[in-house]
C-alpha cells in the first residue's frame, strides 16, 4: 500500500463491516417480502451493502485489489465509500432516495485538508438516469452498477 493508503487508514475513525451476501443477510432477518423489505428500518443498510459489495466485485473481477474505506470523524462527518486509486480519492454516498439532496456532498469537503487530491465523487441512488450534482459528485443509479 501506499503512503496515500496509510494516511487515509489514520484519518478514518470508525471501522465499518459489511455483509456480504445480501441475499443471505436478508433471509436471515427473515425479510418476507419486498414491500417489507424496501420500507423497513434495514433498507438502507442493505442497499449500502450491496452497492459496496457490487463495486468490489467489479474491482476483484477484473483482477485489481481496490482500496475502500468508510469516513466518519468527530463531527460526525460521514462517508459511506471512499475509493483510492492513484493518489486520488473517490468519494461516495449511498442512499435510498430517488432524487437526492445537494447537502450529500457537503461532507466530501473533509477529504480536502488530506495529502491526496479528492476527485468527482458519486452518489448512487434509486434515481433513474445518470446525472449530475455540480462539479463536486455524479448521480449514478445503482441499477448501472
Amino acid at each position: 500500500m501506499g503512503q496515500e493508503n496509510n494516511t487515509i487508514k489514520r484519518t478514518i475513525k470508525s471501522p465499518k463491516l459489511y455483509f456480504f451476501d445480501t441475499g443471505l443477510a436478508v433471509y436471515l432477518t427473515k425479510w418476507e417480502s419486498i414491500g417489507s423489505l424496501s420500507v423497513g428500518a434495514m433498507s438502507g443498510a442493505l442497499l449500502e451493502n450491496f452497492v459496496v459489495a457490487e463495486i468490489l466485485k467489479s474491482f476483484r473481477n477484473s483482477g485489481r485489489e481496490p482500496f475502500l474505506a468508510y469516513y466518519r470523524d468527530k463531527d460526525r462527518r460521514e462517508i459511506d465509500l471512499i475509493i483510492e486509486r492513484d493518489g486520488k480519492v473517490f468519494p461516495i454516498e449511498i442512499k435510498r432516495s430517488v432524487s437526492p439532496s445537494a447537502n450529500l456532498v457537503k461532507a466530501f469537503k473533509a477529504l480536502d485538508s488530506g495529502p491526496w487530491q479528492r476527485s468527482t465523487g458519486a452518489i448512487i441512488c434509486l434515481a433513474e438516469s445518470l446525472g449530475s450534482m455540480g462539479k463536486d459528485a455524479l448521480i449514478v443509479p445503482v441499477s448501472y452498477l
